[in-house]
């Protein structure tokens, strides 16, 4: 069974109070959350020379809200919507009626207000609930909407992030996590190896939106099929790499087994830690992001450590980005009275415990 405690963190600019809810359990993972932004703030993993915390982040709450009210917020660590990733043009329409979002990364909207968000926690068996409501409107987006996030902690070593959204009027909805992982626990990420279980990845133009082609990985410096290190192809040259700042932001489209409703979409490890993680999705795309522009994070991260480019990978299961503007993309249409479920579930080994990489 997982143990809970919570402790005072903060009090936001508005005056807010916020709290840090720290799960662990019999396995020795543990995790702390903020009920600002849903953000996972720490992650320790277990290993044979001591808990690595394997997530980037800040340590106090002003850093968290300079960061996350800057023009180049990371989002590090954060629930993100309502719509995460990009919107072109930052307006859709929908119904007949065009909704004018805020052009928040240049001309185009990104990922929104969920990461601002006071949540009401409940700490139920193994169970952090985190709930508030987003009422119509907020971000230009229709619907009043009621929002769950779910952190589902299980003894072997596993985490579990449950959404859950309902809407009394017809909007789009797209929602994920954005924690930048660093399996050694610090420095940059380019030596831990990465597989994205993804045939196909969505071509993005220089303002990284998809410009609707869905092309193969073979052959190309965005095949991670087989597992490589981060950092060994982004000095190719190649053209989407250059443009999205010297690394890797873009959305693969998962293969998923036949009949399958979550299944494994990517697998990261580290020789330094020995941590490998293990992520499983029922969504049908995946961001990768290799934390290219960290380092202009106005905020310092744990320990009063800058952050750093390539600091930290972030691994985004979403709904594809623009999708308003790609009719032939998956639907994030959310109809009145309707309810949008999703879940992404993490688990870590140390050691061969889940053979190699």
């Amino acid at each position: 069974m997982a143990q809970f405690r919570s402790k005072p963190f903060g009090v936001t600019q508005n005056g807010d109070k916020v709290d840090e809810y720290i799960i662990s359990n019999p396995g020795g993972l543990e995790i702390s959350v903020l009920n600002y932004g849903c953000v996972i703030k720490n992650l320790f993993v277990p290993t044979k020379t001591g808990m690595v915390d394997v997530v980037v982040g800040h340590d106090t709450l002003a850093d968290y809200e300079a960061d996350f009210n800057s023009s180049g917020s990371t989002c590090c660590g954060a629930f993100v919507g309502r719509y995460a990733n990009r919107i072109e043009n930052a307006e859709f329409s929908l119904s007949g009626k065009t909704y004018k979002l805020e052009a928040n990364n240049g001309k185009n909207h990104l990922h929104g207000t969920f990461p601002r968000k006071i949540y009401d926690v409940k700490m139920f068996g193994d169970t952090l609930l985190m709930e508030t409501e987003s009422p119509a409107g907020e971000d230009g987006f229709p619907g009043n909407l009621k929002v769950s996030v779910r952190y589902i902690l299980t003894p072997d070593n596993t985490l579990r992030m449950d959404y859950r959204v309902s809407t009394d009027e017809d909007t789009i909805i797209n929602l994920t996590n954005h924690t930048y992982f660093n399996l050694d626990g610090g420095g940059n990420v380019l030596g831990q190896k990465l597989r994205i279980y993804a045939s196909n990845y969505l071509e993005g133009n220089n303002e990284t939106c998809p410009t609707g082609k869905i092309l193969p990985v073979d052959g190309t410096p965005m095949d991670f099929r087989t597992g490589k290190p981060l950092g060994r192809d982004l000095d190719t040259g190649f053209y989407q790499t250059t443009m999205a700042g010297g690394g890797f932001d873009h959305c693969y489209v998962l293969d998923r087994p036949r009949g399958a409703s979550q299944s494994l979409c990517a697998w990261a490890s580290s020789d330094k830690t020995g941590i490998s993680m293990k992520m499983y999705t029922t969504q049908p795309g995946i961001q990768l992001y290799t934390g290219n522009f960290l380092q202009n994070c106005p905020s310092p991260g744990k320990g009063g450590i800058p952050l750093e480019k390539y600091g930290g990978f972030a691994l985004e299961t979403q709904h594809f980005p623009c999708s308003p503007s790609h009719p032939e993309f998956p639907t994030t249409v959310l109809r009145a009275g309707k309810v949008f479920r999703a879940n992404t579930t993490l688990r870590f080994f140390t050691g061969r415990q889940c053979g190699r990489l």
